[in-house]
């Protein structure tokens, strides 16, 4: 019996993934949950054919070329690839997968709650309760701001903000979406298209962020773009925390200019600006997009599948040295057209700078989606939606 693969996963994810993991893979395995840092990324990875990461993980480029020249392929436990430095990745030949498809219902159904709970109150009411401050009803107590048959804007209508679109919907509200382009109508579920972000502002009572973290989109959502908004808007960030200016929402929070905001994720989580906790209009998660049993053993599969797809299709499992070829790479990966991966991103050649989208990498030369392998560019405009 040929020797199993060798696979470095970095965090304790689901029973049910570790499982598989152990089952199919020699597998190094962080039990305990440590963080291992950058020492510990490099201690691990040794003579591992492949790293398991997630989110919390930071592949720089100084820690790309500390890797073992044995990896091959670093699969993330998440959509975003913004903790991964793609350039460095292409100078190594190291392939690098993501985990798309698997969260979009899950974290719509946070930007609903978010959306809904920062509207009626809903961080105030509960506090109420548990410092037991509810002393009698009144016809003026906890009033919020109806959410149903409202004007929502959605920014960045990838699966995300579609799956927000389509659910939105069903509250009768008036739908308007920034996009980098476009939808055809079946995607957009009625929404309406803006091309210019400043001009759509005006017309959100809530406005619900799904865009990715780019160059272009830190801090998107500044103190200029803020005041576009009517008055007692309310503000939803799913996607990352570095969209948001937060010394800006701050301010428009404490003003009265927003009523409330809704936060899941946040500028360098989770150590916080202590001044969202202290503002009682803030109705605030700690990163639980994802958070279901269901999504998270996904993501894992996810994250297997693509390792499992790259070592299938290499004649020596153990041996193949990261820096190989792009023909070596193409062969050691052929198993792909016979792999359901639904538009999961693989790359060994993401140009520096290059988006990270959900379906595929903008101007990759070579990219995996629903496994099948190509030479042409990417051909994906769209501002796409996060991930966990």
């Amino acid at each position: 019996m040929a020797a199993k693969a060798t696979l470095y996963v970095t965090r304790k994810l689901p029973d049910a993934v570790l499982a598989r993991a152990a089952r199919d893979y020699d597998a190094r395995l962080n039990v305990e949950d440590v963080p291992p840092g950058p020492d510990g990324l490099v201690a691990g990875a040794a003579g591992m054919d492949a790293i398991l990461c997630t989110s919390a993980d930071r592949f720089d480029a100084e820690l790309i070329g500390r890797l073992p020249a044995r990896v091959r392929i670093v699969s993330t436990f998440s959509v975003g690839l913004e903790h991964i430095d793609l350039a460095a990745a292409r100078e190594r030949g190291l392939i690098i997968a993501n985990t798309p498809d698997v969260l979009t219902g899950a974290t719509a159904d946070i930007a609903i709650l978010l959306l809904l709970g920062a509207a009626r109150r809903a961080g105030e009411g509960e506090r109420m309760i548990r410092d037991d401050a509810w002393k009698d009803w009144t016809p003026t107590q906890m009033l919020g701001t109806e959410f149903s048959g409202k004007r929502l804007g959605i920014v960045g209508m990838g699966r995300i903000g579609q799956a927000v679109a389509k659910r939105a919907a069903g509250f009768d509200m008036e739908i308007h979406y920034h996009n980098r382009r476009e939808l055809p109508a079946a995607q957009a579920h009625g929404a309406t298209y803006h091309a210019d972000l400043d001009a759509m502002l005006p017309l959100c009572d809530f406005l619900s962020l799904h865009c990715p973290l780019t160059p272009e989109t830190l801090h998107l959502l500044n103190a200029d773009r803020l005041a576009r908004l009517p008055d007692g808007a309310v503000v939803v960030n799913t996607a990352r925390g570095s969209v948001v200016d937060d010394e800006a929402l701050i301010a428009a929070l404490r003003s009265g200019k927003l009523a409330a905001a809704g936060l899941d994720v946040f500028d360098g989580e989770p150590a916080i600006n202590p001044a969202y906790r202290a503002l009682p209009n803030t109705f605030l998660l700690p990163h639980l997009g994802s958070a279901t049993v269901e999504t998270r053993n996904a993501m894992g599969f996810r994250a297997l599948d693509n390792i499992d797809a790259v070592m299938a299709g290499s004649p020596s499992n153990t041996s193949r040295p990261a820096a190989a070829s792009l023909p070596e790479r193409r062969a050691a990966i052929s198993a792909l057209s016979s792999t359901t991966l639904p538009r999961a991103v693989l790359t060994t050649t993401a140009p520096s700078g290059s988006r990270a989208r959900r379906s595929a990498f903008s101007r990759c030369s070579v990219s995996g989606v629903n496994g099948q392998w190509s030479d042409r560019k990417s051909q994906s405009g769209s501002m796409a939606s996060r991930s966990a």
